[in-house]
């Protein structure tokens, strides 16, 4: 799908034709389109195919009078049983007079833009768009990161009541998602460096202050996944200790009442053998093997107390 935008009085508004200034949204294009973009603009095919893959490397390519920038950005996927949050490249195309997003799959970035969400915005700057949507992103991703920190706090909740094997799988799947976003993150890191330098979105003052803005914003979530994924491993790491020393409490119960079990089965097996036996003409035989039996296991649980294996 291909649409494309202008901006008009401040805002954003969708035109029919590409011209100058203009900005072309490519969402999951079809053969046709690629083949109508690869006629309307200069642009190479390995610029449109590359952000169509969904494990390219972030990157910033300049060719000519072309500036190539490729995106890791968090996205929402929502499928049960998969980790929630993954990221897909976003690809950003611009030359003096055309801007072109192009991605796989729809998503919350180009969706910001398209619905007049991001203050300051105007098609004909091509170098602020971008600064733009790596500042979005980079939001994105620690709001991303705060809404994980959140689930998996209330997963601990959950696992300081009673330990499922759901809440523990569900702990596995955001600590693959942090794994995509400190991968991600890092991958974006390397692209800005690129792009400084490059020197070619610092030419303005309010371009370079917005740089840093954007610049910050990644430190800070770089720093925030790293930290939410370390707490993750210790917490992971923990919880799997304790489950450990549960399993071993519970076998540990188990063997110690068999062997407060095994000395009356021994001991009625004895006076059960069909052989002549002492006492087996008394009238209180069967409470006195009783007694010795049940004395003899509560001996046995004593001891078992005193060195605390029970």
């Amino acid at each position: 799908m291909i649409t494309i935008f202008r901006t008009t009085q401040r805002k954003l508004e969708e035109i029919q034709k590409p011209e100058p200034g203009c900005w072309v949204n490519v969402v999951d294009p079809t053969e046709a389109e690629l083949n109508w973009l690869l006629e309307t603009f200069p642009f190479t095919e390995e610029y449109l195919q590359d952000p169509l893959d969904i494990d390219e490397k972030a990157r910033a390519e300049r060719d000519e009078d072309v500036l190539f920038t490729l995106i890791r950005i968090p996205h929402f996927q929502g499928k049960k049983d998969e980790a929630p949050f993954i990221t897909i490249p976003l690809g950003v195309i611009m030359n003096n007079d055309y801007i072109v997003t192009i991605t796989k799959e729809d998503n919350i970035i180009v969706q910001e833009f398209e619905n007049n969400r991001v203050k300051n915005l105007n098609t004909s700057k091509h170098y602020q768009f971008l600064l733009l949507i790596l500042l979005k992103t980079a939001t994105k991703f620690l709001s991303h990161l705060r809404e994980i920190n959140k689930t998996v706090d209330q997963i601990e909740d959950d696992l300081q009541v009673s330990m499922r094997n759901q809440d523990i799988f569900d702990l596995l799947k955001y600590q693959k998602v942090l794994i995509y976003y400190t991968t991600a993150l890092k991958s974006n890191e390397l692209m800005m460096a690129r792009l400084n330098r490059l020197q070619l979105i610092r030419t303005y003052e309010e371009d370079e202050e917005l740089f840093q803005d954007v610049v910050t914003e990644f430190q800070q979530a770089i720093e925030m996944t790293n930290i939410a994924h370390n707490i993750l491993l210790q917490m992971t790491s923990a919880y799997a200790s304790i489950i450990n020393n549960n399993m071993n409490k519970i076998i540990k119960t188990l063997t110690l009442i068999t062997i407060v079990l095994y000395v009356p089965t021994l001991i009625a097996s004895l006076f059960g053998m069909n052989v002549p036996i002492p006492g087996q003409d008394s009238g209180s035989a069967f409470a006195i093997i009783l007694s010795v039996s049940l004395a003899l296991s509560g001996i046995i649980l004593v001891i078992f107390m005193r060195r605390r294996w029970f």
